[in-house]
C-alpha cells in the first residue's frame, strides 16, 4: 500500500532535496576533464556531511559509494572508479540524500568539457522527457500518463527510453510504492493521488533500449555501445500540481 505523506513530511524531505539540489549545483562546476568519479563520490560525501545530510545509498544492499556515476554508455548504477574523465565525456551523477530519516533522490547527467553536438541533443531531450513526465504527475492521472508523455517526447527525437528501470516511491525507504514507469500507455495503471511522492527518472539511450548488468552487479551498460542519458527529480502530487522537492527550493512545475 502506498504510505501518503503529510504535509509536515513533504516539507522534511523538501529540506533533503535542498541539500541535494545545492550539491547538484556545485557538481556543474566540479565536474571536468581529468577528474575522476571517485573524486566526484568524495566530493558528494564531504558535501553531505558539512550539510547534516548523509548519503542513503552507501551500504544500501551492500553498495559502497555515495553516488552512482554512469560514464557515457554506462546506462545507470555505474561504480565510482578512479578512471578520469575525458574531454566529451558525459557523466549521470545519481544520489539519495538523507536528512533526518527523510530522503530525496535525483540524478543528472553532466558534460566534461566541451562534448558533441549529438550527446547534447541526447541530454536535453531526457531533461525534456523528465519535465514531460513531471508534468502528467497531478491527482487523478496514473502512472501511464506519465510514461506515455516520456515515450512521445523520446520517440518524436529518435531516441529509446529504457524500460528495464523504473522510479518508485520515496519517504523513509528508498524504494517505497507505487513503481513508476517510463514506457506505457495513457489511462493505465496506478491513479496517482495527493500526498504520493514518487521519483520520474527516464534513461534514454542513443541507441537499442539494452543494457548488460557487469561482474560488480551493479553496472548497467549498453549492448552497442551508445551513449545514455538520464534526469531525475523527487515529485510530490499536490492538489496544487507537481511539487519538485528536489530543487533548490521547492517548486511548482508549470
Amino acid at each position: 500500500m502506498t504510505d501518503w505523506k503529510t504535509p509536515e513530511q513533504i516539507a522534511r524531505m523538501a529540506r533533503a532535496g535542498s541539500i541535494l539540489a545545492s550539491c547538484r549545483e556545485a557538481l556543474k562546476t566540479y565536474i571536468r576533464p581529468g577528474v575522476s568519479t571517485l573524486e566526484i563520490d568524495g566530493f558528494v560525501e564531504k558535501f553531505l556531511a558539512e550539510r547534516g545530510a548523509t548519503p542513503e545509498q552507501k551500504g544500501y544492499r551492500g553498495y559502497p559509494y555515495a553516488t552512482c556515476a554512469s560514464v557515457n554508455d554506462v546506462a545507470c548504477h555505474g561504480m565510482p572508479s578512479r578512471d578520469r574523465l575525458r574531454d566529451g565525456d558525459i557523466v549521470t551523477v545519481d544520489m539519495v540524500v538523507n536528512r533526518d530519516g527523510w530522503l530525496a533522490d535525483s540524478a543528472w547527467t553532466f558534460a566534461a568539457g566541451s562534448v558533441s553536438a549529438s550527446s547534447l541533443r541526447l541530454m536535453r531531450t531526457a531533461k525534456r522527457c523528465l519535465y514531460a513526465g513531471i508534468a502528467q504527475a497531478v491527482p487523478g492521472s496514473r502512472i501511464g500518463d506519465i510514461a506515455h508523455a516520456i515515450q512521445r517526447v523520446a520517440s518524436a527525437k529518435g531516441y529509446a527510453v529504457l524500460s528495464d528501470f523504473t522510479g518508485h516511491g520515496i519517504g523513509s525507504s528508498i524504494h517505497e510504492w507505487p513503481p513508476v514507469r517510463h514506457t506505457g500507455k495513457p489511462g493505465k495503471g496506478i491513479r496517482l493521488e495527493e500526498g504520493m511522492v514518487i521519483t520520474i527518472e527516464p534513461i534514454l539511450t542513443a541507441g537499442k533500449p539494452k543494457v548488460k548488468i557487469e561482474s560488480d552487479g551493479w553496472t548497467a551498460r549498453a549492448v552497442d555501445g551508445k551513449r545514455s542519458a538520464q534526469y531525475e527529480h523527487t515529485v510530490a502530487i499536490t492538489r496544487d500540481g507537481p511539487l519538485i522537492l528536489t530543487a533548490l527550493t521547492p517548486r511548482l512545475y508549470s
